[in-house]
């Protein structure tokens, strides 16, 4: 089970991207990659596939891997490991382990 979401709110702990946040745009569950706002941005060359389409160099968001990254809660406002727990009527839900508060599905 990938402890990231879709909306959440992450902040990148290794490689060239270090120390900043963003948003998850994408999750990618079988490759283990998750597709954060504003980071790991390539360029690509794009053609123009038409008399009225621009081409041009475009800039857009790479997939990097989900351990690069760590959840920031949004209750204590640091980044922080997830842990799972069960409800009282068995429904099972993400927890901060810093501040054991219960992570909502869509922040």
């Amino acid at each position: 089970m990938m402890n990231i979401i879709k909306n959440d709110t992450v902040k990148v702990v290794s490689g060239n991207h270090r120390g900043k946040i963003g948003r998850v745009l994408k999750v990618f569950p079988n490759s283990n990659r998750v597709i954060v706002e504003k980071v790991n941005l390539v360029k690509r060359h794009r053609r123009p596939r038409s008399a009225t389409d621009k081409g041009g160099i475009l800039e857009k968001e790479a997939p990097i891997h989900v351990s690069n990254v760590m959840l920031v809660c949004p209750k204590c406002s640091k980044p922080s490991r997830t842990g799972v727990s069960f409800l009282s009527d068995g429904t099972k839900v993400r927890v901060c382990k810093s501040c054991n508060e219960t992570l909502a599905a869509n922040e």
